[in-house]
């Protein structure tokens, strides 16, 4: 039990440190530092930053599925989650360090593979499936090709992370993720849908300023 708790402690240790800082910047030193246990300790449990990094991501990934299993429960409809994801994505991206996707994909080739199959296959599924009911329900045009949208928003993920298209010292990361991903919303939704995704906005802004004022 005491194992398992340790091994989670630095687990978590290393994902926060790994979401402000990056990956590359982080040595396993500075982990043991930060969670006040010694390398040995990292050691026992991890064989090197590698299996770290790829184990960090790995449960992060199953993390980020329970909460987005969450908001579908809890969302009206297709628009309604929509509109929760992307409040989300904003969120998650003001907390994470604009080089984290970068770092992975050069430096931790088994963590990259993780982040693809949860992205090509978890995402592509999660958006397949709210494109389709969004069409029954009448928010989304019926023309939509449900994977090709799906394919479009997968690719453009990593497209707002690449400095290269959206240098980081000129744009926020966190601007740039919801300002495409709202792109993406208007050009699915008919009438209907772009309606009520307003609406939903407006309804978020006002509770954001009345908890302001509060």
């Amino acid at each position: 039990m005491e194992e398992l708790q340790t091994k989670e402690k630095i687990l978590k240790g290393a994902e926060n440190l790994f979401m402000k800082y990056g990956i590359r910047s982080i040595s396993m030193d500075d982990i043991a530092k930060h969670l006040s246990v010694s390398k040995k300790t990292l050691y026992q449990h991890f064989v090197d930053k590698d299996e770290l990094v790829t184990m960090v991501t790995q449960t992060h990934m199953e993390s980020n599925k329970k909460v987005y299993e969450s908001v579908r429960e809890q969302s009206e409809n297709s628009i309604d989650e929509l509109h929760k994801i992307g409040q989300m994505v904003r969120r998650h991206m003001e907390d994470q360090n604009p080089s984290l996707l970068f770092d992975i994909q050069k430096f931790h080739p088994k963590a990259w593979s993780v982040w693809l199959d949860y992205k090509d296959n978890y995402i592509k599924t999660s958006i397949v499936r709210n494109i389709e009911q969004g069409k029954k329900d009448g928010h989304i045009r019926p023309e939509v090709n449900a994977e090709i949208f799906a394919l479009l928003r997968l690719s453009t993920i990593q497209i707002c992370c690449d400095d290269q298209v959206f240098p980081h010292e000129k744009f926020s990361p966190a601007a740039v993720q919801s300002q495409v991903f709202e792109h993406f919303v208007y050009g699915l939704c008919t009438e209907k849908g772009k309606k009520l995704y307003q609406k939903y906005k407006e309804t978020n802004h006002k509770q954001l300023s009345n908890e302001a004022v509060i």
